[in-house]
């Protein structure tokens, strides 16, 4: 029997820092990945988010689902900065999760300085 194209989600199994970002993705890994990314202790995730406008706690389900391993989630809202809503900083707060919205650029640079400290980091990048 025939099989036809598996389309799977991008999913790279690892913590890795942003080598690189802007042209509408990220570089990873020697990797390349064009739009936005959730980086998180399981790995890096494609992320269906091309702005930051209405972010809502179902956008963010993956880093609620892994709570227990993030302590801060740097969230990278495009070139501008956008704050987050009342109702996703109170659910990472019931989650013990300090949220940091900046520009996507400051956010990349804050993660990998965190990573490389192995500090409990999660980011959510949206592409430039």
């Amino acid at each position: 029997m025939a099989k036809g194209i598996e389309i799977r989600q991008a999913h790279f199994p690892g913590r890795a820092p942003i080598d690189a970002y802007g042209n509408g993705g990220f570089r990873f890994a020697d990797m390349s990945h064009r739009g936005s990314v959730l980086c998180l202790p399981s790995g890096i995730y494609g992320w269906s988010r091309t702005d930051a406008v209405g972010l809502s706690p179902a956008d963010l389900q993956r880093v609620l689902d892994e709570a227990d391993q993030i302590e801060v989630l740097l969230v990278g809202t495009g070139t501008e900065i956008r704050p987050l809503s009342e109702e996703l900083r109170a659910a990472l707060r019931e989650r013990r999760i300090r949220s940091d919205p900046m520009s996507t650029g400051a956010a990349v640079r804050t993660f990998n300085v965190m990573l490389a400290e192995s500090r409990a980091v999660a980011a959510a990048l949206i592409a430039v």
